[in-house]
C-alpha cells in the first residue's frame, strides 16, 4: 500500500534561474569547437576553484547549448554547481546547489534575470526545470494518463529562456544541496531560516554574477509562495535589493485557507469551486451543469461559497434547517457528492475525503496535485484516499530525467542522491507564527508597499486539490493593499492541476501571458 504523500510535495512548487557566463569558479574550454562543446569536471576542494578577486568559492561545470523558442533559435550557457553559504566570519555554513542558464549574446549586465525555486518545504527545483521553464521538458499526455517508462525529455518551445536568464535554486537539503560538515541542519529548516538563506543566495550570486543592474524577479511553485513573500520583504529589508517582480505558480501564502481541522471553516470555502471543477472534469455533475463551460461551473461554486455555505458555516448549529436543506441540495449538484454524504459530514467534507468519495462508485479516487489523475485503493471503503495517483503518475519521470540531464548533458557528477521531494527537512520551524496560521501576505504587502514598480503575475489551476485557486483569490483579497497598488496584481487560472504547464494548452497561454508581463514589469 502506498503512503500519504506529503501535503506541499509538489509543488512542482519550483523555480528556475539563467546565468551569465563567469570566468571564475571553473576551467574555460581550451580551445576549438569540440573543447567549446566538452563541459569541464567540478572543482574539488582542493582545486583552485575560485579567483583570488573573488570571495565567493562556487565549485561548476560549464556547457552550452541551444534551442527554438517560438521559432527563434537562442543560444545559452550552463552553470551547473555549489556555491559555498558562508558566514560574515568566512565559514562555510552549506553548499547550495544551482543551475543558471545564460543567454549568449546579449548584455548579461541589463538583461532580466529570474531566481526559480519549487516548494514542499523540501523540493528541489527540478519540477519547474524541467516542466516549464528551462530548455529541455517532459511532455505528458494531454489526458492525464500516465506516462510508460523509460522517459526522455525534450527540447522545450515555451521556455523563458528567450526573454530572462534562469537560476534554478534547491533549498538546502534538496537537490544536491547541504549543509557543512558538523553544521546543523535545523539552521536551515524553518520559514524565516530558509528565507534568510536562500536570500543570501541570491545576494550572492547576484554580486559573483555582476548583476545587480539586472532586472531582478522571484518565480516559486506552491511553498514557494510563502516563499519568494518572505523574500521579497527579506532581500529589501537587508540588502537593499528590490525586485521588479515575482511569479507564483499554484501558490501558497496563507495556511489557513489550506489547513482542514476543528474551528477553521475558511478551507471549505476555498476548496469548494475546485471540487466543482473536479466533478465537472470527471463528468460527475447533471447534464444541464455538464453542458456548461468549466469556468461557469466554477463561477457558480464561488457564489454559492461565499454566499449561502459560508453563512450556513459561520452560523454553526444555529443555522435553521430549511437553510441547511437548501445549502446541501445546492452543493450535491455541484459537487456530485450525494446529499446524504454532505449531511453525514457535516456539510465539511476535507480534500482527502473528497479525493476518495466523488468516484467510490467506480473505485476509483481522484488525484490531489492534479484532481485529473485517478488511482485505485486497495479497497473502496476507506474514508479517504491512500495515496496521490497525480503524485505517482509525475514524480518518477521528473526523477529519471533529471539525473539523466544532469549527468549526461550538464556533466555534473555527482554520487550523492538527487532529492527531489524529501521529508529531511523536518521538522520545519514556523515559530515566528506560534499561536497563528502561518501568513506570509503581510511581508508580501510591504514589499509591494515600499518599491510600488513591485509587480505580482499569479497562475492556478481549476484541478489542484493542493493549492486551490480560490484560497489564493481570498488571500491576494485579503492583501491589504492600497487601491492604487492593486494594479499591479496579475491572476490568471488554467485548465490542469498543481502543475498545469503540463497540460499543453495551459502551458501555451501561461507563456504568453508571462512574455507580456515580464515586458511591461520593467
Amino acid at each position: 500500500m502506498r503512503t500519504q504523500l506529503s501535503f506541499w510535495g509538489l509543488l512542482p512548487l519550483m523555480t528556475l534561474i539563467w546565468l551569465p557566463p563567469l570566468s571564475w569558479g571553473y576551467e574555460k574550454p581550451s580551445g576549438g569547437a569540440e573543447s567549446a562543446e566538452r563541459a569541464q569536471s567540478p572543482k574539488g576542494e582542493g582545486d583552485e576553484a575560485e579567483s583570488p578577486t573573488t570571495p565567493f568559492h562556487v565549485s561548476s561545470v560549464e556547457t552550452v547549448g541551444a534551442v527554438e523558442i517560438h521559432g527563434q533559435r537562442v543560444e545559452y550557457q550552463v552553470e551547473t554547481g555549489t556555491f559555498d553559504q558562508t558566514s560574515d566570519s568566512g565559514e562555510v555554513k552549506a553548499k547550495v546547489f544551482f543551475v543558471a542558464y545564460t543567454r549568449v549574446g546579449l548584455e548579461g549586465r541589463t538583461r532580466p534575470v529570474t531566481f526559480a525555486f519549487n516548494g514542499g518545504p523540501g523540493s528541489s527545483s527540478v519540477w519547474l526545470h524541467l516542466g516549464m521553464l528551462g530548455p529541455k521538458r517532459i511532455v505528458f499526455p494531454e489526458d492525464a494518463s500516465p506516462l510508460r517508462p523509460p522517459y526522455h525529455l525534450e527540447n522545450n518551445p515555451h521556455s523563458l529562456l528567450d526573454i530572462t536568464d534562469l537560476v534554478f535554486i534547491d533549498p538546502v537539503s534538496t537537490g544536491f544541496s547541504r549543509p557543512a560538515e558538523k553544521e546543523d541542519k535545523s539552521q536551515f529548516h524553518g520559514y524565516q531560516e530558509d528565507v534568510r538563506s536562500v536570500g543570501q543566495f541570491i545576494h550572492d550570486w547576484t554580486s559573483h554574477a555582476s548583476r545587480w543592474e539586472s532586472p531582478k524577479f522571484l518565480l516559486g511553485e506552491s511553498y514557494g509562495g510563502i516563499r519568494a513573500a518572505g523574500l521579497s520583504e527579506h532581500l529589501q529589508s537587508r540588502y537593499n535589493l528590490e525586485l521588479n517582480g515575482a511569479v507564483v505558480i499554484s501558490g501558497a501564502i496563507n495556511f489557513q485557507t489550506l489547513r482542514f481541522g476543528n474551528g477553521n471553516d475558511l478551507p471549505y470555502i476555498c476548496f469548494l469551486p475546485t471540487y466543482a471543477a473536479t466533478a465537472w472534469y470527471h463528468q460527475a455533475l447533471s447534464e444541464d451543469l455538464q453542458a456548461l463551460p468549466l469556468d461557469e461551473v466554477v463561477a457558480r461554486a464561488e457564489d454559492l461559497a461565499l454566499g449561502k455555505y459560508a453563512d450556513v458555516l459561520l452560523r454553526g448549529s444555529s443555522a435553521t434547517p430549511a437553510a441547511v436543506t437548501e445549502v446541501v441540495q445546492e452543493l450535491s449538484q455541484l459537487t456530485g457528492l450525494s446529499e446524504t454524504y454532505l449531511r453525514r459530514s457535516n456539510l465539511r467534507v476535507p480534500m482527502s475525503h473528497f479525493g476518495k468519495e466523488l468516484l467510490r462508485d467506480a473505485n476509483r479516487t481522484i488525484g490531489r496535485f492534479d484532481s485529473r489523475y485517478k488511482g485505485i485503493d486497495q479497497d473502496s471503503v476507506g474514508a479517504q484516499t491512500e495515496y496521490d495517483p497525480s503524485g505517482a503518475a509525475i514524480f518518477g519521470p521528473f526523477t529519471a530525467t533529471m539525473n539523466q540531464y544532469l549527468r549526461e548533458e550538464l556533466k555534473y557528477e555527482q554520487p550523492r542522491t538527487y532529492e527531489i521531494l524529501t521529508n529531511k527537512v523536518h521538522p520545519w520551524n514556523y515559530d515566528t507564527f506560534t499561536g497563528r496560521y502561518v501568513d506570509g501576505t503581510e511581508s508580501l504587502r510591504e514589499a509591494m508597499t515600499a518599491n510600488p514598480f513591485f509587480k505580482l503575475y499569479v497562475a492556478c489551476g481549476y484541478n489542484d486539490l493542493a493549492t486551490p485557486h480560490f484560497a489564493m483569490q481570498y488571500t491576494l483579497d485579503h492583501l491589504g493593499l492600497d487601491e492604487s497598488l492593486r494594479k499591479n496584481v496579475t491572476v490568471s487560472r488554467f485548465e490542469g492541476g498543481h502543475m498545469m504547464y503540463i497540460y499543453e494548452p495551459s502551458m501555451e497561454r501561461l507563456r504568453d501571458e508571462l512574455v507580456k508581463w515580464y515586458s511591461e514589469a520593467y
